[in-house]
């Protein structure tokens, strides 16, 4: 059973059926993976970003408990904060908000705010993607990810 976007609250502390954790989690991994080369472009060999990624895949088939996706997720955060460019570190920040889903929900709400500000010189490639991950955000969460923008 799924939430009814009505019921969906205005914090962070949304509780979620199995169902609807999975559809959130799997929209924001696929949301950061598309993030994901712009980390690569200035850190090719920095794994954490994709290890986050990989956990949360990982949660989804029932192989991580939240605590080890947690744990990746706080390691791409790290990954971010070694970055020193603008782009990387929000993609970064995508991918560990993205991973950090399968702990709480309000994490997904980081995603498009972050996705924002990877593209700080290029409003148009901006705007793209932003309107990819809102016309695939599952519908009974667009209000809760996006605050009824």
């Amino acid at each position: 059973m799924s939430i009814a976007m009505e019921t969906l609250p205005d914090d962070d502390d949304l509780t979620l059926s199995e169902d609807d954790r999975r559809a959130l989690v799997q929209w924001t991994v696929a949301c950061a993976e598309r993030m994901l080369p712009l980390f690569l472009a200035e850190r090719p060999h920095d794994s954490r970003p994709r290890e986050a990624l990989d956990a949360a895949q990982a949660f989804l088939r029932g192989e991580l408990g939240i605590d080890e996706v947690r744990e990746r997720a706080f390691a791409c955060h790290a990954a971010a904060r070694e970055s020193t460019d603008p782009n990387a570190i929000a993609a970064a920040r995508v991918c560990g908000q993205a991973a950090a889903v399968a702990h709480m929900a309000g994490h997904a709400r980081q995603v498009p705010r972050y996705t924002a500000k990877a593209f700080p010189g290029d409003r148009s490639r901006r705007d793209e993607e932003l309107a990819w991950q809102r016309m695939r955000v599952p519908e009974r969460f667009d209000h809760y990810v996006y605050d009824g923008d």
